[in-house]
């Protein structure tokens, strides 16, 4: 061992012949090989997709899609890194500029919504493997009322909300940490998120996708790109016929029907209540935003300096101490370098705060005016920001099966 180290102390020989050392090629690691395969399939799946729903249109594509993608995004790449995951990233990227976001990660945040910005939802179709899981076990849907998943809708805002105050401020990743299925694509993790995630599966076998439509934050900002999707999800090329056959076939109540204003509704009367809304607003956004920022303390004890700090102000002289105190001890940090910590995590926390309340109370101000506004349809019509391009209406329209038919007989 002596003669090993005595060795590695000498400096290597001083050529003088103009022998130059050669240049070592490291090989890409393999994670970064399957880094780029994840970005090359999500790539390939999702343009698959768009044309299995725009020109095919095609539900045993769009099924076979989910099975790859659970099989591979899923149970082998263990759902990391996902495009739900990486709004975090973001984020992190734009508050901290210390932080290099990975190239990779950024494409897997981008691509789905330039897909969305053009396709519609197609990424949720079935290349998201948490998507694709839930739609498997699709059997059965009870139709939840349209008042209630409303107000469930609401709920990926605020989870998407806190995941960016968290997220901007270094606390914790809280949409990798509480992520319901990443425990059954590893077969393995928390007790409480597993028993979560098979009681979200269980849900799933009888209620079209309830984590995609009431818990999923990503979901929650494609739905608002596919309002402006250059082109929309059609459950046929010809005419509607208002069978109805779509409308109770959709597993996610995507498909609203004809509406005429049978209740007789008074003009002026939606168009007051409208106004009304727009002028609560600003309202709603200012007021969210105060109230927020008005807990951001409270919220701060999720940061691991503010917790310690908290920890060592209710130290006491008992043997027994918390790692973290003990830690803190040992590593022989000061008590106002921590204080001095505390104090800008604070600052950045209540700042933070303010600017999170704010979108949850403008997105609460948009879902009411958009809830008041009405306008007739004669036919069924698919909503662009529920349809999760699932294609289960492409096969019970009776137009498309009369194509399919002259198809076969041609």
């Amino acid at each position: 061992m002596h003669r090993i180290l005595g060795v590695a102390r000498f400096p290597k020989p001083d050529f003088t012949s103009g022998y130059q050392y050669p240049e070592i090629i490291h090989g890409m690691p393999w994670e970064t090989f399957w880094s780029w395969l994840d970005v090359v399939l999500l790539l390939g799946m999702m343009s698959l997709v768009a044309w299995a729903v725009h020109r095919k249109p095609s539900r045993r594509i769009l099924f076979s899609v989910s099975i790859v993608s659970v099989l591979y995004f899923g149970f082998f790449r263990t759902g990391c890194v996902c495009s739900v995951g990486s709004i975090q990233n973001v984020v992190l990227a734009l508050a901290d500029s210390s932080y290099k976001l990975p190239f990779v990660v950024l494409l897997m945040f981008l691509l789905p919504l330039v897909f969305t910005l053009f396709f519609g939802r197609v990424f949720c179709a079935g290349v998201c493997p948490m998507g694709a899981l839930q739609e498997l076990v699709n059997v059965r849907n009870f139709r939840i009322s349209r008042a209630v998943a409303s107000a469930l809708s609401f709920f990926p805002w605020i989870y998407l909300g806190f995941a960016i105050l968290y997220a901007a401020t270094r606390s914790q990743f809280i949409i990798c940490r509480f992520d319901p299925f990443i425990p059954i694509f590893r077969l393995s993790g928390d007790v409480g998120m597993i028993v979560f995630g098979v009681s979200l599966l269980v849900l799933a076998v009888f209620v079209g996708r309830p984590f995609c439509r009431f818990l999923c934050p990503y979901g929650a900002i494609l739905g608002v790109v596919s309002n402006v999707a250059l082109k929309r999800v059609e459950v046929t090329k010809k005419p509607c016929i208002n069978c109805a056959l779509c409308h109770n076939a959709c597993p996610v109540d995507a498909i609203r029907e004809p509406y005429a204003n049978k209740g007789g509704e008074n003009r002026m009367t939606g168009v007051r209540r409208v106004l009304l809304y727009i002028v609560l607003l600003p309202m709603l956004t200012i007021g969210g935003g105060w109230l927020l920022s008005s807990q951001s303390d409270t919220l701060s004890i999720a940061h691991r300096d503010v917790y310690l700090y908290t920890l060592l102000q209710r130290e006491t002289d008992s043997d027994i101490m918390p790692a973290e105190v003990e830690a803190f001890h040992e590593m022989g940090r000061s008590m106002k370098d921590l204080e001095a910590s505390v104090v800008s995590v604070r600052e950045s926390y209540n700042r933070w705060a303010w600017l999170t309340g704010a979108l949850i109370g403008f997105v609460l101000g948009c879902k009411l005016i958009r809830l008041s506004v009405k306008r007739t349809r004669r036919t069924y019509e698919i909503e662009p920001s529920v349809c999760v391009a699932c294609g289960k209406c492409f096969e019970y329209c009776p137009q498309n099966i009369a194509v399919k038919d002259e198809k076969k007989r041609i």
